[in-house]
């Protein structure tokens, strides 16, 4: 089974930054970037729930 494709147009530099980073950790830039964008997705969806709860409990 395939997966959806998501394809993006990036300055050259921001290229270079993005191989020199995937490369310290010995991944692809792809796979670089979907962890970027998975890591930073859990980080805002835990700041929501922190706020909902928060909201239901009142803050501290």
């Amino acid at each position: 089974m395939g997966s959806p494709v998501l394809s993006l147009r990036i300055d050259g530099e921001l290229l270079d930054r993005l191989r020199q980073h995937a490369a310290k950790r010995g991944m692809s830039v792809q796979d670089y970037v979907v962890r970027t964008l998975i890591r930073d997705d859990f980080d805002e969806r835990f700041a929501t729930s922190i706020e909902e709860t928060e909201k239901f409990y009142g803050a501290a």
